[in-house]
């Protein structure tokens, strides 16, 4: 017998993650939107490489945050489809660390930062597609990739992703065994 995908305890992650990502963007609301921001709750975008559960949370977080915030009624729907995208794209490139925490970086300058462009009007694409990208690079390389590190060597938190082959170090997560062999591909 499979265990069901939808479970309490799948649910309580998620949830959790989505208050989460939602109490730390308002928290920092001033830096949290517009064309130069640093949204700390983006950190949590590394994620999905050690829990699954956390993808619909990290989506539903930024919706919530996005809702509750300051954010376009564009920004709402496709900041939070950027974010779905970047979890899932981080899930599937989760043995590679650097590949996986491209994901997040690369959905949200080019989605949040056409969005900006076309909603304010007065804002020109290459650089705002830049500056959304520099602040989520910051975030997540400075932010996500040590958290994720820590996390990863948790049994708990392996445990609780379902993970018998998630990452517990960085060596790991690179795919390397000590060998000189390494996963070049970086992909699942």
């Amino acid at each position: 017998m499979t265990k069901p995908s939808f479970s309490v305890r799948n649910t309580a992650i998620a949830a959790v993650v989505a208050a989460l990502y939602a109490a730390l963007t308002l928290l920092f609301a001033p830096i949290s939107y517009g064309a130069v921001q640093f949204r700390i709750a983006e950190a949590l975008t590394m994620l999905p490489a050690l829990l699954p559960q956390s993808i619909p949370g990290l989506a539903l977080g930024c919706l919530l945050a996005n809702l509750l915030g300051s954010a376009t009624p564009w920004d709402v729907v496709f900041g939070t489809l950027a974010t779905l995208l970047a979890a899932l794209l981080t899930r599937h490139w989760r043995k590679n660390v650097w590949l996986a925490a491209t994901a997040p970086v690369v959905c949200n300058a080019v989605v949040v930062g056409l969005v900006l462009t076309l909603t304010l009007g007065n804002l020109l694409l290459l650089p705002t597609v830049a500056s959304v990208g520099l602040g989520e690079a910051v975030v997540v390389y400075a932010l996500g990739v040590p958290m994720l590190l820590t996390l990863s060597r948790v049994p708990l938190l392996r445990k609780a992703g379902g993970l018998a082959d998630a990452p517990a170090s960085l060596r790991d997560i690179n795919g390397e065994d000590g060998s000189g062999g390494g996963d070049a591909g970086g992909q699942a």
